[in-house]
């Protein structure tokens, strides 16, 4: 007999409640089904139900993810070029060489919403290929920038980690959604 951990149940239960209807946007079946498996379900339908975008297919849906990913990583990069002032040498580099990692995050994040913009039968499957390969590099970065807070103490390590964890967590769902999309070969597209 499989054992559902309480969580999981939890998870599951409130993606199939009404409380857990979208605002607008993506449909709520969609959103619902392709959630359930993400990384972080509860984060990937939070954030993709409150997408105010077109999400009604699974293509949209995984431009919809990186949208989000992009959005967030657009934010912490702001925050953390506005923050390099009061902190100690050891921590401006830090910040500094983070705020590279997630520039070059948003690079591949734009690049990967992109070439899931324009998706052809023909070349499908590299395309797919790039996007996975984007979307992980983005994902390599933002873990890269974590390593440079490992000899920093306090407030700023415990700062940057809990946003760039947020990043990480909503661009890990997005690579979840490409692949789902590329399982399904495009289907609904």
């Amino acid at each position: 007999m499989v054992t559902i951990p309480f969580f999981v149940l939890n998870i599951l239960l409130f993606l199939s409640s009404s409380a857990a209807t979208p605002k607008s946007g993506a449909g709520p079946d969609l959103v619902r089904s392709s959630c359930v498996h993400a990384s972080y379900p509860s984060l990937c339908f939070r954030t993709l139900s409150s997408y105010s975008g077109a999400a009604n297919t699974p293509r949209e849906l995984a431009q919809a993810a990186v949208k989000v990913s992009l959005s967030r990583a657009r934010k912490v990069s702001n925050y953390l070029s506005t923050s390099v002032t009061g902190y100690n040498k050891r921590e401006r580099v830090a910040l500094s060489d983070c705020v590279e990692q997630i520039d070059e995050s948003m690079e591949e994040l734009s690049k990967t919403l992109g070439e899931l913009k324009h998706l052809r039968g023909e070349t499908f499957e590299f395309q797919m290929s790039n996007a996975q390969t984007w979307v992980s590099a983005a994902l390599t970065n933002e873990d890269t920038c974590l390593d440079g807070f490992e000899e920093v103490d306090g407030k700023v390590k415990s700062d940057v980690k809990r946003k760039i964890t947020n990043v990480a967590k909503v661009t890990s769902n997005a690579l979840y959604m490409i692949n789902r999309l590329n399982e399904s070969r495009g289907r609904h597209r």
